[in-house]
């Protein structure tokens, strides 16, 4: 499979439009040589000793947000349970789990966690940043409706079993947090609250027997977004109207003439992966809360033709990513006796 889709990487066009392939130039097995060991995931442990795989990290706003296929599979083969992670929210890494992933992979999951922190609501309400920490119940209530979309999407959309987890921070209050176990029991969907910051398993024991719960009274299925057989066009409709609440897609001169030369070669059958900004439903980052009535201006397509999909560059968003000014590689060291530092 490896070498299949390194075959199929495009490097470039001859001057009729075909594709030149790295297979064209016969070097998928001297990059799969090169790619032997870092095909194998990586074990490591937390520290409560719980195994955890760790295999390719893509972010969900500028790739598809999921581990590799390799890793899950081997963890679905070995454990009665595995959790992973689809980056962000479930308008980037879920929608591109469910759509990109699972049915490359021809899997299902059984749960969905949402993860949602009070800060984030009261963020989406309207605070600015250093405000955060303060108690606000206004402003939880007026960004409620955020989590109510990322709710509906996995609850509506693709019909799956979910529940929402609480990461708790030490300003959250007692009130904020019974304010959105109030609002989403309206909708049938148990509010968990998830202290493992701070008490590491222990502190989510409650939400690991409601995700069983969940997991054990499900049928394994869900619900596809769009089929092989749609458009182009049709599936980014999808996307933007089901999953991120939006009117409508535009593309600009250059995303057509880029969509044209893509079903030219026969590979407008692929899914889609929207590169998007994380901070909102729409391709604005400033639009927080729940936008409507907006479009998704779509100005590059470019196929990742050995992943396997098709990137839709949404807005101004860039697919190089960026550090912080001080990432946290700056802290970590190793001492003269072997001694790791700057860790936690």
């Amino acid at each position: 499979d490896l070498k299949a889709r390194l075959a199929k990487i495009i490097i470039g066009y001859t001057f009729d439009n075909t594709p030149v392939t790295a297979g064209d130039l016969k070097a998928e097995g001297a990059m799969a040589v090169l790619l032997k060991e870092a095909l194998k995931p990586n074990l490591v442990q937390t520290l409560a000793h719980t195994p955890v795989l760790l295999h390719g990290g893509p972010y969900a706003n500028i790739a598809h947000g999921c581990n590799t296929i390799l890793a899950t599979k081997f963890a679905l083969k070995y454990a009665d349970y595995v959790v992973t992670e689809a980056g962000f929210g479930a308008d980037l890494g879920a929608e591109k789990f469910l759509d990109i992933k699972c049915p490359a992979a021809g899997i299902s999951p059984s749960a969905v966690v949402i993860v949602a922190t009070v800060r984030a609501l009261k963020m989406h309400g309207g605070v600015k940043i250093d405000q955060l920490s303060k108690p606000n119940i206004k402003a939880v209530i007026a960004g409620l409706p955020n989590l109510e979309k990322h709710l509906d999407t996995i609850k509506n959309v693709y019909e799956l079993p979910c529940t929402i987890a609480i990461n708790r921070f030490p300003t959250d209050s007692d009130d904020e947090i019974e304010t959105i176990q109030k609002r989403c029991a309206e909708y049938g969907v148990n509010v968990i609250v998830s202290n493992v910051w701070a008490e590491g398993g222990n502190g989510a024991t409650a939400l690991a027997h409601e995700v069983v719960r969940l997991a054990e009274n499900h049928n394994g299925s869900y619900k596809k977004l769009y089929n092989g057989g749609s458009t182009v066009e049709e599936k980014l409709h999808q996307i933007v109207t089901k999953v991120y609440g939006g009117r409508e897609v535009i593309l600009t001169a250059s995303a057509k003439t880029d969509l044209k030369l893509i079903a030219e070669i026969g590979l407008d059958h692929l899914p889609i992966c929207v590169a998007k900004t994380q901070y909102s439903f729409s391709d604005d980052k400033k639009k927080l809360g729940r936008p409507t009535d907006f479009a998704i201006t779509i100005r590059n397509f470019r196929v990742s033709a050995g992943a396997g999909f098709i990137v839709a560059l949404s807005g101004t968003m860039m697919t190089m990513p960026g550090l912080p000014r001080h990432p946290a590689s700056e802290r970590i060291d190793l001492s003269s006796d072997g001694k790791i530092s700057g860790l936690f």
